[in-house]
């Protein structure tokens, strides 16, 4: 068994005693009955210990926290509750309390990126939809929380769970799948159109994702191809210590993730942490805790299985699969010709340095068989990767866009199965 992981889990351990005194020294020094406390250079000491403890501790998986919402001008209780459960994820849906004017309301899947962070990144996304939809979304599994007992996962597992989702928590089901989960999500379409399953969701959003890499691409993407498999198989891949609930399992660690996410962007985290030191000092108490709200979010990590992480850097970023029309699912062909009858919006960022102008569009070019009026897209100028999916022009420009695309297709049936052609590509109809 490889030791790295053995070794990060052993240096949180011998930390502790350490994160344990200074968190009780901050909380001494900051305490407004202690005298010492007014003093400036107790400020500094206690912003200091508190600096130390956030970049030693060990982040939980955080919470949605959104307990009400308004509905129709009417703030309602929210409530979660699992509708759909597998061994490596759930679904929450989001359940308001009784409004004085019920009505109906489109039920939209968001499917959050399985890439290192907790479904609760998209807790702005969630709440800008709660008012006028009925939200669920995927909450996937930390692969060191699953007894090695409950099998694998992988890119064709995932496929299968979408797939499944769609039977499970339909009919008339959107879905709204952010970053990641693009390739998976139109990949389970693709096979629900070529199967005939009357599982076919009315629509899909796909924001930021992958589709084709190959289109505008960015230092991830380049990385990946320079790399290869191979090399991320052999110096990115750790096995789960006794301990953890999923142990000698094969996973890409959460903290790895992370590294390389802070690497990206060095300086700004850098900065950021010595705005955070200053703004303690000062007793700035807003400013800290946007600071921390930030970084609870982003440093809470989750790992991912092998087999998933190493099938998708091979299938969507170095082989490029999907949009050469060689991926497969279980053998058979992921052929986006099959989708005739799904509506597809495709949302991009201008500034985005995870997925490049254009990757996410590919979704349109590549369903040739799907008419003009069940397509849309956007590209939101001026957000990057983030901005995407959260932020105020996520919430003023880019939700309600989403929305109306989702209105429109909620009242236009989806054609019969029985009276669509086969699918055809062109270039067959142009020999014809």
């Amino acid at each position: 068994m490889d030791l790295a992981y053995l070794w990060y889990d052993a240096a949180h351990a011998m930390l502790a005693p350490a994160r344990a005194a200074t968190d009780f020294a901050r909380a001494a020094l900051s305490n407004p009955f202690n005298p010492l406390s007014y003093a400036p250079c107790a400020r500094t000491m206690s912003a200091g210990f508190e600096m130390f403890e956030r970049v030693t501790r060990r982040y939980a998986k955080p919470s949605f926290g959104l307990d009400t919402t308004l509905v129709d001008g009417q703030r309602v209780p929210v409530t979660e509750t699992i509708v759909w459960k597998r061994p490596f994820c759930q679904v929450i849906a989001f359940e308001r309390g009784p409004t004085a004017k019920p009505k109906h309301q489109p039920k939209l899947l968001i499917v959050a990126p399985m890439s290192g962070h907790y479904a609760t990144l998209l807790r702005g996304t969630v709440e800008a939809f709660l008012p006028t939809h009925n939200v669920m979304i995927t909450d996937w599994a930390d692969a060191s929380m699953v007894p090695i007992a409950s099998g694998g996962f992988d890119l064709d597992d995932y496929i299968d769970y979408v797939k499944d989702m769609c039977r499970d928590l339909g009919p008339d089901l959107h879905i709204l799948g952010v970053c990641q989960p693009s390739v998976p999500v139109i990949a389970a379409v693709a096979r629900l159109e070529a199967e005939n399953d009357p599982a076919i969701p009315r629509s899909i959003t796909l924001m930021g994702g992958p589709v084709d890499t190959r289109r505008s691409p960015t230092a991830v993407n380049l990385l990946a191809e320079k790399r290869g498999s191979e090399w991320f198989r052999n110096n990115c891949i750790y096995t789960v210590p006794p301990g953890h609930p999923g142990a000698f399992r094969q996973v890409y660690p959460g903290f790895l993730q992370l590294s390389g996410f802070m690497a990206m962007n060095l300086d700004r985290h850098m900065d950021a942490h010595k705005d955070m030191f200053r703004h303690l000092v000062r007793g700035d108490g807003d400013l800290a805790e946007k600071h921390r709200d930030f970084y609870d979010e982003y440093m809470a990590v989750m790992d991912l299985t092998a087999e998933f992480y190493l099938q998708t850097v091979d299938k969507v970023f170095v082989n490029h699969e999907l949009p050469k029309g060689e991926m497969t699912h279980r053998g058979d062909p992921v052929d986006l010709v099959a989708i005739r009858r799904c509506a597809i919006m495709a949302v991009e960022g201008e500034n985005d340095d995870i997925s490049g102008i254009g990757q996410t569009l590919a979704a349109l070019d590549l369903t040739p068989n799907l008419p003009a009026d069940r397509k849309a897209y956007h590209l939101q100028p001026k957000v990057g990767h983030y901005g995407v999916f959260n932020g105020s022009r996520f919430r003023s420009d880019i939700a309600p866009r989403i929305a109306d695309f989702i209105a429109t297709h909620e009242q236009s049936r989806t054609p019969a199965v029985s009276a669509l052609p086969a699918p055809r590509r062109p270039e067959l109809e142009s020999a014809d």
